[in-house]
């Protein structure tokens, strides 16, 4: 038969096809297999110029990081890069659970089981699984008490699998203060991370207000108390003709000087403009030339220019003003209110810092440490923290970590398992056995015997201690209840679904399709 497909064309067909995606799925779960969990070990990334190096054990960022052929591992990256994004955690979980649900489907398919029955078997698996997970969820959300002790234990269980697990207390109880004030918000641009070199970790701390990483202007004053801030993004350098390609022929260095004087002129209203709106703070996106500086630092107007776009969003946001770009009309311009101004050191850098913002909710948490790579890892790790919390805020109810809750699933799936007739309850049983390998990895990183760990914690399990998981520091098991382990439970459903959706979709693959690369034309 003759082939259908141009030249460099290529397809892979059933068997092939299927083996080509379990492999690659099965390979990116081995990739970040490893950093499952609070012995979970680092990777280092290293871009191609051999510059740029991350030291990371964060799943979607070690996924983002590498360039893959295989369609399936994409399809990996791609849910870890969704879970990233929805709750902020569980990236390196979810991709282990698809794999590894590959790996027991990739068994069932050479033992000729139909990838369509293992299809069916897995939906009624994971139906049971989110049942007996929403079952085991507990709800806080009305007791404030009980509920930030939950947010505290959260952001610890997610804090011991990162970089500042030695300090997991101090960032947990950083991260849960500056959760809650967002109030309910999940707009994590109201907490702005400012990364400084030098110190120790623990000398980070959340500052209440906003801090900007930019230098008052010379001549300006240093310290203003209930400020009026006018948030500008507008040219303030207007001693130069601006039409592009323009031409003037004078015939005397006089009309020069006039116009100079008509330039400074019309920068000296513009300036006159600005201050009409009894303002005390003038923050510009854009330079501020030295002349008009001096013209505002003599009105007693504190000049701050170049404050990078996110820098001027992120203030405007804050502090309750409009970002202006015209000056005619004072009255319809809204200024930003603060109580006070002020310089502050951090390290060998000044910054500015806004305290008494109009918005309450906004607040700084500034980042210490030894080495950029550290301080790099510690802001994902805050960041991951901060967006489980945010989104517990949101959805209050909580499950109990440290593969307790994989287990209690796995036993619920098993017991799901009886009750399928036929083929389908192969597939039913390899869900709950690909639920049980998350402990698996999580001892076996810890370097402690899993096959001992996991199957006495499947007993008690079965003995009705369903609190039950594992205590990764005595190597042994232990009520998640009583060490405080706990997770949010709409990560943990998040993880699931993913999981699933994504092992059956690489399943229902029977050919591979690959296009001819596009041919470079020589000029």
């Amino acid at each position: 038969m003759e082939p259908i497909f141009s030249a460099e064309g290529s397809q892979e067909k059933a068997e092939m096809a299927r083996l080509t995606s379990f492999v690659g799925a099965m390979a990116v779960g081995d990739l970040v297999k490893s950093t499952l969990g609070p012995k979970g070990m680092n990777k280092i990334l290293q871009s191609a110029s051999g510059d740029g190096i991350n030291v990371t054990n964060d799943g979607a960022t070690i996924l983002k990081s590498i360039h893959l052929d295989n369609a399936a591992a994409k399809i990996l990256v791609n849910i870890s890069k969704v879970q990233d994004d929805e709750v902020g955690d569980g990236t390196t979980s979810v991709c282990v659970l698809a794999s590894e649900l590959l790996r027991e489907a990739e068994k069932l398919v050479m033992a000729k089981i139909h990838p369509q029955t293992i299809v069916e078997g897995f939906r009624i698996a994971s139906a049971a699984a989110l049942k007996a997970l929403e079952n085991a969820a507990v709800d806080n959300g009305s007791d404030p008490a009980k509920f930030r002790n939950d947010l505290l234990n959260i952001a610890r269980t997610t804090l011991s699998s990162k970089v500042l697990s030695q300090d997991k207390d101090y960032f947990a109880n950083l991260a849960v203060d500056a959760v809650l004030r967002l109030q309910g918000s999940t707009d994590l641009e109201h907490i702005q991370i400012i990364k400084k070199a030098g110190g120790k970790l623990t000398d980070s701390y959340l500052d209440e207000g906003f801090i900007l990483d930019k230098t008052i202007a010379v001549n300006s004053p240093k310290r203003i108390q209930n400020a009026k801030i006018l948030i500008a993004n507008t040219s303030m350098d207007t001693d130069k003709i601006k039409v592009f390609g323009a031409r003037i022929k004078v015939d005397s260095t006089g009309k020069l000087a006039e116009l100079e004087r008509a330039e400074r002129d019309k920068m000296k209203a513009k300036v006159a403009a600005i201050a009409s709106h009894g303002i005390n703070c003038f923050v510009n996106r854009q330079l501020v030339y030295n002349y008009p500086e001096n013209l505002l630092a003599e009105q007693g107007i504190m000049s701050i220019e170049h404050a990078d776009f996110e820098g001027v969003e992120r203030l405007s946001l804050v502090t309750g003003g409009e970002i202006a770009s015209t000056f005619d009309r004072p009255d319809l311009v809204k200024l930003g209110h603060c109580d006070l101004i002020e310089e502050i050191m951090i390290g060998e850098d000044k910054l500015i810092k806004f305290s008494g913002v109009a918005a309450g909710q906004a607040c700084t948490v500034v980042l210490r440490g030894s080495t950029n790579q550290m301080i790099d890892e510690a802001e994902r790790s805050l960041h991951d923290a901060l967006s489980v919390l945010s989104q517990t805020v949101r959805e209050t109810r909580i499950v109990l970590g440290g593969g307790c809750a994989e287990m209690l699933m796995s036993c619920a799936v098993e017991e799901e398992a009886r009750k399928v007739a036929g083929k389908r309850a192969l597939a039913v049983e390899a869900f709950a056995r690909a639920l049980r390998q998350i402990p698996t990895i999580l001892a076996d990183n810890a370097g402690y015997d899993s096959s001992d760990l996991v199957t006495r914690l499947r007993a008690a399990h079965y003995d009705g201690k369903a609190d039950f998981g594992l205590d990764m520091n005595n190597a042994t098991i232990e009520s998640m209840h009583k060490l405080g382990v706990t997770e949010s439970y709409k990560l943990k459903r998040q993880v699931i679904v993913s999981a699933s959706e994504a092992a059956e979709m690489i399943l229902r693959v029977d050919t591979i399709l690959r296009a001819a690369p596009r041919k470079r034309e020589a000029h």
